[in-house]
């Protein structure tokens, strides 16, 4: 390992990350040259931008994509939870409805008894 490696891993170390993943990002970045970094340097620090965005969004920070998933679940189960309330008033409804014309089809006879009960007594 280059001096300039060396130093980033000590410091990547010290910053709390694995000793392979530490070795890995001081390799991928330890040119002693000004060329810009590599393809796979370049990957390492998407990689890591990627969890700590994850990272921040569990955490409760920023506008991650599962707070944003969350957001549009919420979104979805009150629509839900509306229709099946005006499902549940409508099919009410129509029972209320229902019982409302057949209790007026029970006329009662001239004795006072209901037409059930003439059927029931024959």
């Amino acid at each position: 390992m280059a001096k300039t490696e060396r130093d980033l891993f000590d410091t990547l170390r010290a910053r709390g990350l694995r000793k392979s993943a530490a070795e890995n990002l001081a390799r991928a970045f330890g040119q002693a040259d000004s060329s810009p970094p590599s393809k796979g340097a370049k990957r390492a620090v998407s990689e890591l931008r990627d969890l700590v965005s994850e990272l921040e969004s569990r955490v409760g920070r920023g506008g991650g994509t599962k707070s944003k998933s969350r957001s549009e679940a919420a979104k979805k189960a009150a629509a839900t939870r509306k229709r099946k309330a005006n499902e549940r008033s409508r099919a009410a409804k129509k029972a209320a409805q229902t019982r409302a014309k057949g209790s007026s089809s029970r006329t009662t006879s001239s004795r006072g008894r209901s037409t059930r009960s003439k059927a029931k007594s024959r």
